[in-house]
């Protein structure tokens, strides 16, 4: 439930006020949708300390570019998998995996 209350603010936030900032973020994915991914596939602790350190990395004095969220473990569902129903493609990286959209999804569901 709270974590339906904070996607649901981003998504808000995604379609009201970062239409004045279109296209300003320093980093991809921007932040919001960084948020986005984070609260949808960490715990909300996890998920609030990453966003956190990522919105404080948004300026001038870091260099922004690519940053792919990193998870712990994904969660595959086999009976679910085809190459439309994938919304994003795991990565492995120490011990790891980073998150990466597949940009032929379609739909978003909240």
């Amino acid at each position: 439930m709270i974590r339906k209350f904070f996607l649901n603010l981003l998504w808000l936030y995604r379609h009201s006020f970062s239409l004045v900032t279109r296209g300003s973020c320093r980093h991809y994915p921007s932040c919001s949708e960084y948020a986005l991914w984070q609260f949808e596939k960490n715990s909300l602790s996890k998920a609030f300390l990453s966003t956190f350190l990522r919105i404080l990395r948004c300026n001038q004095l870091f260099r922004g570019g690519i940053d792919y969220p990193i998870i712990e473990k994904p969660i595959i569902k086999p009976s679910n998998l085809s190459l439309i129903t994938v919304k994003y493609w795991y990565v492995p990286y120490k011990q790891k995996y980073f998150l990466i959209k597949n940009f032929n999804y379609k739909g978003f569901k909240c």
